[in-house]
């Protein structure tokens, strides 16, 4: 078996038990969607065991970098500066998404923009629950609803995803390729 078809076969198998489990039994836990956006970092991180400890740091890293710039714009309201203000925020953290670089756990950038991307497009454009509530105003409550953990979770779960989808694809093509 070729290593593309048993990396293609490793990740349809992989793929389809995720989106089970996200869909299904943790609906609410974790975001398919987050999972595979993480599952794609560690690939393009180089899918090996320093990718998948770059992946993870680097997406929680951002989400955490993401949860402090929502902080500050749910709690500190500038209105007399209009959507200037977020943008200054943004700004101000994403700086601190790359200055990091030299750090090797932190030096995947692409992994760290995910993790922030990832947790603002959650707080932003998940709507609010029937009681009217959504992320933003549950940036600091310890439950699945909190943007920073539902995103951490959700793309750690997705890089072991990742790591095992290579382990069982070499593993395939290894049993397969002839003696």
């Amino acid at each position: 078996m070729s290593k593309l078809f048993a990396l293609s076969l490793s990740i349809a198998v992989l793929g389809a038990v995720w989106a089970f489990l996200a869909l299904g039994p943790l609906s609410g836990f974790v975001l398919v969607w987050a999972g595979f956006i993480a599952w794609g970092c560690f690939f393009h991180s180089g899918a090996d065991d320093k990718a998948l400890t770059r992946t993870i740091a680097g997406n929680v890293y951002g989400a955490v970098v993401a949860w402090i710039a929502l902080l500050i714009i749910v709690n500190v309201p500038m209105a007399a500066l209009g959507t200037v203000w977020p943008a200054i925020v943004v700004g101000a953290t994403v700086f601190f998404l790359v200055i990091v670089a030299s750090v090797d756990l932190l030096s995947v950038v692409p992994a760290n923009v995910y993790g922030y991307a990832a947790t603002v497009a959650y707080s932003l454009h998940q709507g609010a629950d029937a009681a009217g509530v959504g992320p933003l105003q549950r940036l600091t409550t310890v439950s699945a609803g909190n943007p920073l953990i539902l995103l951490i979770v959700s793309m750690v779960i997705g890089a072991l995803f990742g790591y095992a989808s290579a382990k069982l694809a070499g593993a395939l093509a290894k049993s397969a390729a002839p003696a």
